[in-house]
């Protein structure tokens, strides 16, 4: 091999920025074993970032939102598309709103109105939704003829987060060091035909759970130091984008330091930096030059212009049913036990039994959210679970929702080595929530727990994504 070709996208491009920070005191309480409802604080902001992106003929144009938010009920994404549908005249099914899964987020749902600090979810998600169509219309108004470049790096920040207790005789959720971790840093850059940066992407698979019940503060967690360390250099806008974490978190993590959130972003920026610094310039191929002699006989490489046509723009968007699992909980049974857990808190305030309270209303609280998911799935024997792919010259832009394993990602890039392939998960929706392998099956792991999809649909998935990109 005497040419090394890299990966890149021809198209108009435009990235615009927002703060989208909740007002301290807002309801704040992601896991089951907080004892606090509110935020007292702010560790960083969250931001939203819009990347525009469209076929230099005008004939396709596709809106990325990414939302520093755990997860959001699909009414809200919806009025995120339509609002941001009306500013910039795309079509809603071309607008992707992808969280970055930030665990350090207010919990933003209208359901949770009632709590304390609920009060402020409703004008805040308002206020946020019309920010976001502000932010489609910039992104759009600014695009401009640009060059994506993509390249990898690596980063063993994301760790296996299936861990065998031995002393419990359970697995927990928490690093462990024996299993595989996918450490694919993805990285993009735009830049303009004037050689001007117009912003970066950072595709990375990790769960944003450094911070855990003991912080009260909202934070991006370990993504806000991330985008510091890179636009610091790039001086632009980085888009994060949340590969397949489902079981993948951090090697350090369920803490509430904010400064190892923060440590933790710093080793994601600088591993994502390096994958950058080493991007050709946009329209060029390393070849090989040509012997030279020397002391010895050298070889060097040069980067060279190429003739490539990097302009290929095709969109598949396509629904796979995938099968419930049969011992899916019932609404009836849920509500048993949620009911069983609010009385034994009840009786733990009342013994002035902390640790006990704290369990309890961890237990309570799975109950409560394992009644959101099972109102949100659809009636039926299948969940629809709604894929898009698009080529855009040498890459693959793949949105899914739910928390997908990361087998998916691994096996994609190993089925199709010819493109950058950009996976990107909790995509307009949270639900169904994980999809895992279906070796994870029936081992008590608590993302098969919680799963309501059968084994083997993650697998079913992947063989219907390689079809369709097959099909392009």
């Amino acid at each position: 091999m005497t040419i090394v070709e890299t990966p890149q996208s021809r198209c108009r491009v435009g990235f615009a920025r927002a703060d989208i920070t909740p007002p301290v005191g807002i309801y704040h309480r992601m896991w089951g074993a907080a004892l606090h409802d509110r935020a007292t604080g702010i560790h960083r902001p969250l931001t939203a970032t819009a990347l525009w992106l469209e076929a230099l003929d005008g004939s396709a144009r596709q809106l990325i939102l990414g939302l520093d938010h755990c997860i959001l009920d699909p009414l809200e994404v919806q009025s995120i598309q339509a609002a941001a549908s009306k500013a910039t005249g795309i079509a809603d099914s071309d607008i992707r709103v992808s969280l970055s899964h930030t665990h350090g987020s207010a919990w933003m749902s209208r359901s949770r109105s009632h709590l304390p600090g609920g009060d402020l979810i409703g004008p805040y998600l308002d206020a946020m939704c019309q920010t976001c169509a502000n932010l489609a219309a910039e992104a759009s108004k600014s695009a401009q003829p640009a060059t994506l470049v993509y390249g990898t790096a690596r980063c063993s920040l994301a760790a296996h987060r299936d861990l065998w207790d031995a002393a419990g005789k359970q697995f927990v959720c928490g690093f462990n060091p024996d299993g595989p971790a996918d450490d694919t840093v993805l990285v993009v850059k735009a830049t303009a035909d004037s050689g001007e940066t117009l912003g970066t992407v950072v595709n990375y698979a990790c769960h944003p759970t450094t911070l855990a019940w003991e912080n009260t503060l909202i934070s991006p967690d370990y993504v806000g130091a991330m985008r510091e360390v890179v636009e610091g250099h790039t001086k632009s806008p980085c888009l994060f984008l949340q590969g397949a974490s489902g079981d993948l978190g951090p090697r350090e993590g369920f803490v509430g330091d904010t400064a190892i959130a923060d440590r933790n972003g710093r080793q994601l920026g600088f591993a994502a930096l390096s994958g950058l610094e080493i991007l050709p310039r946009p329209g060029t191929r390393f070849e090989y030059a040509g012997s030279v002699v020397s002391g010895a006989i050298l070889g060097p490489w040069k980067h060279r212009p190429t003739d490539r046509d990097f302009t290929a723009w095709q969109t598949r968007s396509f629904t796979v049913n995938l099968s419930y699992r049969l011992e899916l909980p019932t609404v009836e049974e849920t509500q048993h036990e949620l009911a069983k857990w609010e009385a034994e808190e009840a009786k733990a305030r009342a013994l002035n039994d902390t640790n006990r309270v704290s369990e309890c209303r961890a237990r309570a609280e799975q109950m409560t959210r394992q009644l959101v998911r099972l109102a949100a799935l659809p009636v039926g024997k299948s969940y629809p679970f709604a894929v898009s792919v698009s080529r855009l010259g040498d890459a693959l832009w793949v949105f899914t929702p739910g928390e997908l394993y990361q087998a998916f990602q691994v096996k994609l890039r190993e089925r199709f080595p010819q493109f950058a392939i950009v996976v990107v998960t909790l995509t307009n929706d949270w639900q169904p929530g994980y999809l895992p392998t279906a070796a994870t099956y029936g081992y008590g792991i608590y993302q098969d727990v919680i799963a309501a999809l059968a084994p083997g649909c993650l697998e079913a998935l992947l063989e219907c994504v390689c079809r369709e990109i097959e099909a392009l």
